[in-house]
């Protein structure tokens, strides 16, 4: 009887770890196509959730006062908010164009410098040479127009999709903040009811940690923008509102969105200064950088927010690749928010919690427990 050949162990344990990551890859590859097809939607749900973060603690101050119900709390909050950033976006484009006439004048000698430069030694061009090398410039612009002209269009049709975006976002916003309570009990409804506590537990703390997270990214960003604002107008730098709130959203995108706009400002300096403003810009953003990585996050973010700094650039550029400008937005608040909720569930003591309701989802420092602390923590307020 001939024996059957044995299969080796370690082949047996390779395959059975392939294909269990062949069917995980395949999952997530789901998932983020199904993403990719409802950004419409997904987007502006949490771009919702994450200002609902940073605004339902101060409609809950709001709604302490005597005489303001929860409805008009929240009414005042989104109305002052959305104020906040439309005077903020509306000063910076009048800033904007106040200053491009000097900017354009500022260009325009750049462009004759360069032409004297590239006239005299070492390069020597002639008339004739420089000439035809601004003409092929020209017909190059010329022979664009009509993409030009198809790109205007799109983009017109893009500032649609986004006022719709925009609409849906302050709806969800509205209903999050006036009813995040209830419909985080309605989502609990979906759970298991032997660990619905323990995962309301985890979902406290995630929230949590997004408030404290976004709190104090608002808070980066701002002493972001006035440090560069101060410095660029020491410098001479035109355009300093403008450079200055382009800095103040790019810090959003933690560790690379600051650095990113700051390239804005050097090439304004190059333009209307040369290189050594634009020197001067680039050790004023480096300044910037290190003030925000090594003084300004440690002290805001404490226990509420604890990422590598791998766990940070990762998830940006995956979220860039996968969702282009708005995934990078959106990547660090939603792995913040998985961090959060993961090490909750695995925290033995947040088992042996007999109330979830002792965990404050809008106190950042709910978001992780003192070291030591017991199973039973100090009681906080109960959510909006």
């Amino acid at each position: 009887m001939t024996e059957e050949p044995r299969i080796p162990r370690g082949l047996v344990i390779a395959s059975s770890l392939a294909w269990r990551g062949l069917l995980v890859a395949t999952a997530v590859a789901v998932v983020l196509w199904l993403i990719a097809q409802l950004a419409v939607l997904v987007v502006p749900v949490v771009l919702a959730l994450i200002l609902a973060a940073l605004l339902a603690p101060v409609a809950r101050i709001v709604n302490r006062v005597p005489l303001v119900p929860r409805g008009l709390a929240t009414g005042v909050v989104v109305a002052g908010g959305l104020a906040v950033a439309v005077g903020v976006l509306w000063w910076a484009v009048a800033a904007f164009l106040d200053g491009l006439p000097s900017l354009s004048a500022s260009i325009g000698e750049t462009v004759v410098a360069l032409r004297d430069r590239l006239a005299g030694p070492p390069f020597r061009l002639d008339d004739t040479q420089l000439s035809a090398v601004f003409q092929s410039l020209l017909d190059t612009l010329a022979r664009n127009q009509a993409a030009l002209a198809n790109n205007v269009i799109g983009a017109l049709g893009t500032a649609g999709e986004l006022a719709a975006e925009t609409l849906l976002m302050l709806f969800v916003l509205i209903f999050l903040i006036h009813d995040g309570a209830r419909i985080w009990r309605f989502v609990l409804g979906a759970v298991p009811q032997h660990v619905r506590r323990r995962a309301d537990v985890a979902g406290r703390r995630a929230f949590a940690s997004l408030v404290g997270y976004t709190r104090a990214t608002v808070v980066v960003a701002a002493v972001d923008a006035v440090t560069a604002a101060v410095g660029l107008w020491v410098i001479g730098v035109p355009l300093v509102v403008p450079l200055a709130t382009l800095i103040f959203f790019g810090a959003f995108v933690p560790t690379v969105g600051a650095a990113v706009t700051g390239i804005v400002a050097v090439l304004v300096a190059l333009a209307s200064g040369g290189w050594v403003d634009a020197l001067l810009v680039i050790g004023l953003l480096l300044i910037v950088q290190n003030v925000e990585g090594y003084i300004l996050q440690p002290l805001l973010l404490g226990r509420s927010v604890r990422l590598h700094p791998l766990a940070v650039v990762l998830p940006i550029s995956a979220g860039l690749i996968v969702g282009g400008v708005p995934g990078a937005l959106l990547a660090v608040p939603l792995v913040t928010l998985a961090d959060a909720g993961v090490r909750s569930l695995r925290r033995p003591g947040d088992g042996t919690l007999r109330d979830a309701g002792t965990v404050d989802p809008l106190d950042p420092r709910s978001a992780r427990p003192l070291r030591g602390e017991g199973p039973g923590p100090v009681a906080l307020p109960g959510p909006v």
